[in-house]
């Protein structure tokens, strides 16, 4: 683990006919390094996933990671093994069988399921003029939010919402995006109405997605609580307390 690669930097004498042995001087112990293997990097390591892990791959997949991310988070866990051949036939023989049953459609899908979970979507909606929301009004709310959202993949609360109306200001409802056809996801989306004229406007409310709303239709009320803002709700907080 400790190996050190020299090179002389001087050749040493060649020893006369019938000399044994000869003296070193000191010119003949300067060596130049030529590699150090404890500042070496390491190579990374090939490893068979056991099961399904967000960001890397399915089960059978074999992936190259780290060293130290293969030993601590794969291989001391159990979750992956080392990809010899014998282990590459195996994981080849278990894909042909689950390829019809796949966990997600792809390494992604969970990620952009949990981020888009982690988000509640301000619906921001005329104040003077008529409205019945539908799909492309949440496409744009995404599209300011910097998600690019399909309409074909929203699916809207069966109930219509209608507006403008003033009791709807800052509450929520839910509406389900789908994820490659496959994955299902329900997202937070709180109505915010807007005015052309400044004076009209409603006040701004600084991180108001920090803040509890009641639901528009109180049987989506259950749906609202079990969706995950912790990732965002702490990324939010640390925000309100540096500025």
């Amino acid at each position: 683990r400790s190996t050190y690669i020299l090179k002389r930097r001087y050749p040493v004498k060649l020893y006369k006919k019938g000399v044994d042995r000869i003296r070193l001087k000191g010119r003949d112990y300067v060596y130049d390094l030529i590699e150090d293997t404890t500042v070496t990097r390491k190579p990374d390591v090939q490893v068979i996933l056991k099961e399904y892990i967000e960001g890397l791959g399915q089960r059978g997949d074999v992936v190259t990671v780290k060293r130290n991310v293969a030993y601590n988070k794969l291989l001391i866990p159990g979750i992956a093994d080392y990809a010899t051949p014998e282990a590459i036939e195996r994981s080849n023989f278990v894909k042909e069988k689950e390829k019809e049953v796949q966990s997600f459609s792809t390494l992604t899908a969970l990620q952009t399921a949990r981020y888009l979970e982690s988000h509640v979507l301000s619906v921001v909606m005329n104040k003077e003029t008529e409205w019945t929301i539908e799909p492309w009004h949440i496409r744009v709310s995404f599209r300011k939010a910097g998600i690019h959202v399909p309409d074909e993949c929203i699916s809207l609360p069966e109930k219509p919402i209608y507006g403008p109306d003033a009791n709807l200001e800052g509450k929520e409802f839910c509406v389900t995006i789908t994820i490659n056809n496959k994955e299902k996801v329900n997202v937070r989306c709180r109505i915010h109405h807007w005015s052309t004229n400044p004076a009209d406007r409603l006040p701004h409310i600084d991180y108001h997605w920090l803040l509890e709303s009641e639901p528009i239709f109180p049987e989506e009320a259950d749906t609202l609580k079990k969706l995950t803002l912790q990732s965002s709700l702490k990324k939010k907080k640390n925000e309100v307390t540096s500025s």
